[in-house]
This record gives structure tokens, C-alpha cells and sequence, in this order.
């Protein structure tokens, strides 16, 4: 292994990354600087020697760019959950947007004709869900919960979480002393966490083997007493099960709509709820909807987009892969008076299957795609001959956005007509984004 030469040297940022390292040429290669911004000349330490790259890490800062700014969390320099805190949200911002844009533009080959002013909205305390990581350490004074260490696999030692809902966040150590006071506490490796609009908290335990009834008795009646929600799951996401507390459907809102979207604490929603409840109208807005369209509403979830929509197009047809999942679209729906929404179960990323999907042969006048980080490669080429006049693309991936938007510019006739970013994710690397394709 190349020897890693510790001494200090300065350097000026070239550009930064979508994770917050500075980047520069040091002897001709390329040198990721952590917690470095474009325009800064810092003092720096090499931690890494690879082939094609170095790492290293600020040591000193000796001419700070205008967008650094104090992080809002103490534990930013431990943890590994935020990358950007050290960059102004403004700064932050600007970062993503270049990202996107860089994507289209590199992978994609498109430049928007139009950009979205970013969506916006609170930048701390806004996480509504998330995967908490928990582990007993003895030589750091018991049970650790949280995010990993940045760039290792150990847990962080923190008190609390300043992007997480404060309903969670600001329960980190309580959970620490919780968990200290249990036999199980070295087989209970994560807490899944959800907070919805009423506040209301739900926690779900992972736990390798049964719990002792000391235990249940423990968890159950701090439950109670904190008014919380816990479950237990033993095994798969199947094996959920509710032990204690107010247990009770979980729900968010769209109060521009009329529509509620109750959920369970292991159902994918949108992370932050200010975000979600301006890129809903924002999207609708893009789809220019009239009374008589037909919308198809791609990877529909519970719905989160299919309930608005309704309450402007004629029909709508939410389709999604998980049969649970749909069925509570449906529900929801049906429970709310929504008559002219349609729920179908398909494999969207099947392009063998999706040759056979009946919906596929039915008129529509509006697209909807709200896919994952993999994108939308295969139900895209399905749509093609279909010529549908306008498509709202929600990506939570600027590469794989920028892949479907050459096909969809330079293979199938659309022009892309305005991009840009969501602010979902402040303060991480996470980069949320929505285009708009409209037929040439």
C-alpha cells in the first residue's frame, strides 16, 4: 500500500462535489478535499491513496469561500448523515443545482428550456422518516442510536439530530437510556422512525431474537408514558408487529386538495412534508390538466400524487408493483369519496411484462412518473408510441433522470421544457428534482 504522506499543504478549491469535498490537481491527480468549498484556499491533510485519486481533509481554513457558514449541528464533523452543512443552504442550493444540470447536460446531452425556481422550504428538523442505527458499546458508556460515522461503519456518539424531526431528534439520548436498561440491548440493531402531520411518532425495533418479558414490559412503558407508537420486527418488513402505545393510522395532508394519505410507519412517503405539500402543486401545475384528461400516474405508492390529481382530471390510473400498497391507495380513494381513480399492479421495470399490460393500450392524455433511485428506463420505451402529449418526471436521481431524458428528447420526439430542483433533503447529498417533457 502507497504510504500516506501526513503533511500538511495548501491548497484553492477548484469546484466542490455533490457531497461537500473540495476537489484539486496535486501532482497531476485528482485530490477529493473534505469539508472544503469552491474558492477556498485551505491547509489540508492527506487520509487516503488510491489509483486514480487522493482524499484529505481541511485542516485549517486560510481564505473561507462567501457561502461557509457555522454547521447548525455539533455533531456535523462525526456524523455521517449530513455532508453540507458547512455550505449556506444557499450554497447548498446552487451545488444541486449544478449537479442536475451538469447531468443532463453530461449523460443526457439536453438543456432545459426553462429552469424552476428551486422548491423550497424549513431546512432543520424537517426529516420525517428515517433508518436509525443502534449498537451497544461498552467502551463508549452503553447503546449507541444514530447515523454512521462519516466514511466508517460505526455508529456516531450523539445526543440528538438537528434534521431530524424534533419529536426524534430531540429524543436521541432518551432512546440511549432506554435501550441501556434492556437485556436485549446488544440485538436490537436499528429504529425505524415516521412522524406524521399531527406528530404523532412511531417506532419500530428491529430485534434478532424475542424479547424477554422484562423487556416488553420496559419498552411498552415508556410507550405509554411518551404517548409513542412502538412495533417490533422480528424478521422481514412482513413481521412488523405493534407492541405498545396509541396504535393508530398515521397520516398526512394535502390541504390545497382536500385529501388526507393515512400510512403506516413502514410505507415510503415523501421525507419532508413542506417540500411534499409544494411539489404536488407544482407538478400538478406543470401537467396543465384539464377537466377531460386521462392521467396515468406511474409508481403511484399510496397515492400521494393520484388523490390530487382526481380532484382535477376526468380519471386517473395509479400504477405500482406492491399489491399492499395499491390496495391502500384504493382504499384511501374509496374512504375519501374519490370515485375516478383506478389502481393497477405492474412491474414497471418488466419491459417483457409491460408488453403485455393492458393499461398500457388505453388513451391517455398526461403522464405522472414518480420513480426510484434506478429511474424509469423501461415503462419510458412502453410509453413511446403512445405520443402522450405532456410528462411529469419526479426524479430522486439527476444521472438516471438524465439517461430517460436523452431517450425521451432524442429518440422519441420530446422537447424538455423546464427542470430543477426540490429541496427534500438540506444539508445531505440527496439531490430531488422534477422535468417537465412536452411532445415536439
Amino acid at each position: 500500500m502507497a504510504r500516506i504522506d501526513k503533511t500538511p499543504f495548501e491548497a484553492t478549491i477548484e469546484e466542490v462535489t455533490l457531497d461537500g469535498q473540495g476537489v484539486i490537481r496535486r501532482d497531476g491527480k485528482a485530490c477529493f478535499i473534505h469539508g472544503a468549498l469552491k474558492g477556498e484556499r485551505v491547509m489540508a491533510q492527506q487520509t487516503g491513496r488510491k489509483r486514480r485519486f487522493d482524499s484529505a481533509e481541511v485542516v485549517e481554513v486560510l481564505e473561507p469561500a462567501a457561502g461557509r457558514v457555522e454547521p447548525p449541528c455539533e455533531f456535523f464533523s462525526l456524523c455521517g448523515g449530513c455532508k453540507l452543512q458547512h455550505a449556506s443552504i444557499e450554497t447548498q442550493r446552487a451545488i444541486k443545482e449544478q449537479a442536475l444540470f451538469d447531468a443532463l447536460e453530461r449523460i443526457g446531452h439536453v438543456t432545459p428550456e426553462a429552469r424552476f425556481d428551486p422548491l423550497t422550504d424549513t431546512t432543520l428538523g424537517y426529516r420525517r422518516t428515517a433508518r436509525l442505527g443502534a449498537k451497544y458499546v461498552p467502551k463508549k458508556g452503553g447503546v449507541l442510536v444514530g447515523f454512521r460515522e462519516r466514511g466508517s461503519p460505526y455508529l456516531a456518539e450523539m445526543t440528538h439530530c438537528e434534521v431530524l424531526h424534533p419529536a426524534v431528534g430531540q429524543r436521541i439520548h432518551a432512546l440511549r437510556e432506554l435501550m441501556d436498561g434492556l437485556q436485549a440491548r446488544d440485538r436490537l440493531p436499528q429504529i425505524e422512525i415516521a412522524v406524521d402531520d399531527d406528530e404523532r411518532v412511531a417506532l419500530i425495533f428491529r430485534n434478532l431474537d424475542p424479547l424477554s418479558p422484562a423487556d416488553t414490559e420496559r419498552l411498552s412503558a415508556w410507550a405509554e408514558s411518551e404517548g409513542i407508537q412502538l412495533y417490533l420486527q422480528p424478521g422481514g418488513p412482513d413481521t412488523v408487529e405493534p407492541l405498545a402505545g396509541p396504535i393508530e393510522p398515521l397520516v398526512y395532508r394535502h390541504p390545497d386538495y382536500g385529501v388526507s394519505v393515512p400510512f403506516m410507519p413502514t410505507d415510503f412517503i415523501q421525507v419532508h412534508a413542506g417540500i411534499n405539500r409544494k411539489m404536488v402543486p407544482q407538478a400538478l401545475a406543470a401537467l396543465d390538466l384539464q377537466p377531460d384528461h386521462r392521467v396515468l400516474d406511474l409508481f403511484c405508492g399510496l397515492g400521494n400524487f393520484t388523490l390530487p390529481l382526481a380532484r382535477t382530471a376526468a380519471e386517473v390510473v395509479g400504477v405500482e408493483v406492491d399489491d399492499v400498497m395499491l390496495a391502500r391507495a384504493s382504499s384511501n380513494a374509496r374512504d375519501q369519496g374519490i370515485a375516478n381513480t383506478r389502481y393497477e399492479r405492474a412491474d414497471l421495470d418488466d419491459v417483457e411484462a409491460l408488453k403485455n399490460a393492458a393499461w398500457l393500450g388505453e388513451r391517455f392524455d398526461r403522464v405522472l412518473l414518480d420513480p426510484p433511485r434506478t429511474g424509469a428506463a423501461a415503462v419510458i420505451e412502453a410509453l413511446a408510441p403512445k405520443h402522450i402529449e405532456r410528462m411529469v418526471y419526479v426524479s430522486c436521481n439527476p444521472a438516471t433522470l438524465a439517461r430517460d431524458a436523452e431517450r425521451l428528447v432524442h429518440h422519441h420526439g420530446y422537447r424538455l421544457e423546464r427542470a430543477g430542483i426540490m429541496d427534500m433533503f438540506p444539508h445531505t447529498a440527496h439531490v430531488e428534482s422534477m422535468a417537465v417533457f412536452r411532445r415536439a
